[in-house]
């Protein structure tokens, strides 16, 4: 059995992170947009990404901005679902930003890259690991983060290398739930084998009671879980409450902080698989750098892997727009993205290139402890 010793914010719905006049000159400024979850149950994925962001725009302005501009992020909330997404795309690109910037969810994200696409608009790091982003490969997506596939690999490998076997999978009925459990079948059909059971909950929905009673009798090791923070945290209490004394695991998208601290106590031992840097670990450059930004920042920010992928997608989207022309278009900046090979951002690798979109396929495995934090 897996234990802790194993791992050593408007009007028209939508608010600016700068008070500038909505009909500024877009030369004066660079403009990025987010619709993501703001409100409801997947409320902090969207706020602590958003959070991290902000918070590097916010340093950088105070230094002048990039090509004496300052960046804005203007965003909308989504409440995690498809149709408001779609809804909010079209008024942010009506805006003219120079890219969308750090959607939210599987779902989410693929109702709004067509449109996009459509509009020729840069889609920049979106919070999710689906493959249906990056397959085939659009010339608008970057992807900052690891697949889903990634994640799934290696928390199978993990398990497997313990001798357990019998591996479940409580996943969210949808796109995102659907690219995760795809991802757990394929890593097991390489091991010539498969989930022992498998069962679902609705995006923005805690019932797990069916879940809970089709996946605890089938007896499992361990239960995969492809879902958000509340759903998840919902399903290992009822779990554990029928008896079950297995070991959970989820992949990054679930929101760490936002599992732990709906859990308290009840999270020790569940494990969370990441694609990001370790902000609690100060071994990477990065990690200072960004811990020393949340304390000049102040009580509005907060160290967790949610607000330091939001923070790291910044430091990149603002690398690239540097190093494009001052006239920044949004050919400019996908050259500029494009122009990054092998980038480190504080030991944080980056490749872009023009027939590779995705950056990263950093991942590895972190576990709840139940006191609040979070080790790797």
């Amino acid at each position: 059995m897996l234990n802790r010793r194993t791992f050593t914010r408007g009007a028209a719905g939508a608010a600016a992170l700068l008070a500038v006049p909505a009909l500024r000159a877009q030369a004066d400024r660079i403009l990025l947009a987010q619709s993501a979850p703001f409100t409801g149950p997947a409320a902090q994925l969207g706020i602590q990404f958003h959070q991290g962001a902000k918070l590097y725009f916010e340093q950088l302005n105070a230094q002048g901005g990039v090509h004496r501009r300052p960046i804005e992020l203007v965003k909308m909330d989504d409440g995690y679902e498809p149709d408001r997404c779609v809804d909010n795309t079209r008024k942010l690109l009506a805006q003219d930003p120079v890219a969308l910037f750090g959607y939210i969810g599987t779902p989410t994200s693929l109702a709004a890259l067509p449109v996009a696409t459509a509009d020729r608009a840069p889609f920049f790091a979106p919070f999710t690991g689906a493959m249906g982003l990056r397959q085939p490969f659009n010339r608008y997506a970057f992807h900052l983060r690891a697949s889903y596939n990634d994640e799934t690999a290696l928390i199978v490998r993990q398990l497997t290398s313990l001798g357990l076997k019998k591996i479940a999978v409580f996943y969210q009925n949808d796109a995102y739930g659907k690219a995760g459990l795809d991802g757990v079948e394929l890593a097991l059909k390489a091991q010539d084998m498969k989930p022992v059971a498998q069962a679902t909950v609705e995006r923005n929905s805690v019932v797990v009671a069916p879940a809970v009673k089709t996946l605890v009798a089938a007896q499992p090791d361990a239960i995969v879980q492809i879902g958000a923070y509340k759903a998840c945290a919902a399903f290992i209490r009822a779990a554990r409450a029928a008896g079950f004394g297995g070991t959970f695991f989820n992949v990054s998208f679930v929101g760490t902080q936002a599992l732990s601290d709906e859990l308290g106590k009840e999270g020790a031992g569940v494990v969370v698989s990441q694609v990001m840097p370790s902000p609690y670990n100060a071994a990477r450059p990065i990690t200072r750098e960004f811990a020393e930004a949340v304390k000049k920042g102040g009580a509005d920010y907060q160290l967790n892997f949610s607000s330091m992928e939001g923070y790291l997608a910044a430091r990149v989207i603002a690398e690239a727009l540097r190093r494009g022309p001052a006239k920044v278009s949004r050919d400019g900046l996908i050259a500029g993205l494009e122009a990054m090979p092998n980038e480190s951002f504080g030991g944080f690798s980056v490749s872009f290139s023009p027939t590779d979109h995705v950056a990263s396929k950093f991942v590895e495995l972190s576990m709840l402890t139940g006191d609040g934090r979070v080790r790797t």
